[in-house]
């Protein structure tokens, strides 16, 4: 009996090891082939992009809140205002499959209706962004347990993706959705034990202000998504909002396991204190006017660096503040 156990043992740990080295090789090939798209494409100029008077972005989802009322949770979901448009950008996680979920409660709290929502904007198809593990499995994207109608909605989506009620368009591509508003299109990076993601953020071009790039998780790399949108539009970069994906300390995680999923990385290869100090100083190099990192994919020891380095021009992601650009 304890040979068989023994033979059982070696068994689990030998096709352990065998998973393990075949994902690590899938993820070596998909890390050539996300870079290889990197260097391959050159999106052309993106014209007539137009300028709104203000933009207003209500984050509805994200790790803190302004008061105990409103539900934290580890996704992301921003209300975009701006040029007569009502964008919901991401529609969260909720996490414990509730309904209604906390981005229904957080909106009724915060007195925003669904019907007045005309867009949907999914960043990229991971669980905190489209509402779940079976959201993302079956390529959709949920804003709660049960159905939430969404026949008035129009959804730029970044791959193939469908919805029961909602109009939806795959933009791997740039693209102007509204005046003065553009998703910059999808840029990959592999993910270790998840494939190849495909991420894209959105633009707003305030008037008198200059670009404001939505991020949902900054898979992208934030060096990418800067040199993305110049490529795009001949207009200066006036503010970053949204998540870059630094967990670099366990902060307030007991065990942050975003240090090993999600990072761009093999799973022993950690994002590091220099490669965000680095980021903060290419961005600080663009003259951003306004900053700010969301907390769900990002450490308490990241966003205080953001903090020390923009001072004034930094920004709380929480949900209930409100972030406004002109006018």
């Amino acid at each position: 009996m304890m040979k068989i156990m023994a033979y059982v043992i070696l068994a689990v740990v030998v096709l352990g090891l065998f998973v393990f080295a075949f994902s690590v090789r899938n993820f070596l090939r998909n890390n050539k082939i996300a870079e290889a798209s990197w260097e391959e494409y050159k999106p052309e100029k993106l014209e007539n992009l137009g300028t709104v008077k203000e933009l207003k972005i209500m984050p509805l989802v994200d790790h803190y809140t302004v008061n105990d009322s409103l539900a934290g949770e580890p996704g992301v979901s921003y209300l975009v205002s701006a040029g007569g448009k009502k964008i919901l950008f991401d529609v969260g996680y909720n996490l414990n499959n509730e309904h209604p979920s906390p981005l229904l409660r957080n909106m009724k709290q915060l007195g925003v209706d669904i019907n007045d929502i005309d867009t949907i904007v999914i960043s990229h198809n991971h669980v905190d962004h489209t509402g779940g593990m079976k959201a993302m499995k079956q390529h959709t994207f949920l804003l709660s347990r049960e159905e939430v109608d969404l026949s008035h909605v129009k959804a730029y989506v970044p791959e193939k993706m469908s919805h029961t009620t909602a109009e939806v368009e795959a933009t791997p591509g740039p693209k102007k959705i509204a005046e003065g508003i553009a998703t910059i299109g999808t840029i990959d990076r592999a993910i270790w034990g998840m494939g190849i993601t495909s991420e894209q953020a959105l633009a707003v071009n305030v008037e008198g202000k200059g670009l404001v790039l939505i991020v949902g998780c900054g898979h992208q790399k934030a060096v990418r998504i800067l040199e993305r949108a110049r490529d795009l539009f001949d207009v200066p970069i006036y503010g970053v909002i949204g998540g870059l994906h630094y967990p670099v300390e366990e902060s307030r995680m007991k065990y942050n396991l975003q240090k090993i999923f999600g990072t761009g990385k093999l799973p022993w290869q950690k994002i590091e204190k220099q490669e965000v100090l680095e980021a903060v100083a290419e961005l600080n190099k663009t003259n951003l006017r306004i900053i700010g990192i969301s907390a769900h994919d990002s450490c308490d020891w990241t966003l205080d660096k953001f903090r020390e380095v923009f001072r004034d021009r930094y920004v709380d992601v929480m949900v209930g503040r409100e972030i406004r650009v002109g006018q």
